[in-house]
């Protein structure tokens, strides 16, 4: 077995020690400035020693997660960024370089307002946030990594994008977000040769419910038979979960192209590298006939 093929092996936060490569270094977390993951993200890369570019469209927010970090002792910026606008993207990227003299971590956490019920005008803008943000913050984090060593990059997916079809649907809104986050898992998975040629390694986070504001409201407003009947899961992931998760990620060097999936009420799971996704395909008793 080659070297890149032994890092594709299944590993687990309990069984890889974590590296170091945070302290000193530059993270920038988009989404970073409300009171949810990409804030828990970024305390917890600040409390690892790394100095934080927050980024969101939230000034207020992405001011008061730099004054937390502050608090605390941290290094942090805010730069306002609409991960829309690929112009936007490089200019964070460039910020981060010239502030703070390099990057060795970007997290791709930026996600729009989910709308269930709504119409289809909102999909384009859904797909841009979810999607194209990811893929911009990747393109022009590849610039800013390959000539200084290297570093990594972990894109924030959804577990929704890894089930098909839903018992319970959620409405219009749901068919772009599953399927731009079903498009960073690929994304992700078919990056694992900027490892041996720039020293980047990308890898995916793919959680399932957390209790950020409105999934949270969500679930409180549900009986325990409620949640069952809707697929609800028993108990919720909280951001500090998930910056603990995004964490080992990031740090964790045998991991690359790699997708952790999260169900809350299961424990965190490497997908298997090369997993084709169908193994459970149902046999259909059909065969085009041979002329």
């Amino acid at each position: 077995m080659d070297s890149t093929e032994s890092t594709r092996q299944a590993t687990s936060p309990d069984q890889t020690p974590r590296t170091a490569r945070l302290l000193g270094g530059v993270a920038v977390v988009t989404g970073a400035g409300g009171g949810g993951c990409g804030r828990a993200i970024a305390l917890r890369c600040a409390a690892e020693g790394a100095a934080v570019v927050v980024c969101d469209v939230n000034e207020a927010g992405g001011e008061e997660t730099v004054r937390l970090i502050s608090g605390q002792g941290g290094r942090a910026a805010f730069v306002r960024a609409d991960v829309r606008e690929e112009a936007q993207v490089r200019e964070l990227l460039e910020f981060s370089v010239a502030t703070f003299g390099g990057i060795r971590l970007l997290v791709n956490n930026a996600s729009g307002p989910f709308r269930p019920g709504e119409q289809a005008e909102y999909w384009a803008s859904t797909v841009q946030t979810e999607l194209l943000g990811t893929l911009y913050g990747i393109r022009y984090a590849i610039d800013a990594m390959r000539d200084r060593g290297g570093g990594a990059i972990v894109n924030v997916s959804s577990i929704s994008a890894l089930w098909h079809g839903r018992r319970i649907t959620t409405g219009v809104a749901s068919a772009p977000y599953d399927a731009a986050k079903a498009a960073v898992i690929r994304l992700t998975t078919t990056l694992d040769w900027l490892m041996p040629q720039y020293g980047i390694r990308v890898n995916c986070l793919a959680p399932g419910w957390i209790a950020t504001d409105g999934p949270r409201q969500y679930w409180e407003s549900l009986t325990p038979v409620e949640r069952r009947e809707r697929g609800v899961p028993s108990v919720l992931l909280t951001p500090e979960q998930i910056a603990g998760a995004v964490l080992y990620l990031a740090t964790d060097e045998s991991l690359v192209g790699r997708v952790l999936l999260w169900w809350s009420e299961d424990e965190p799971r490497l997908i298997r590298w090369g997993d084709r996704g169908y193994a459970g395909a149902d046999e259909i008793g059909w065969r085009e006939p041979i002329l």
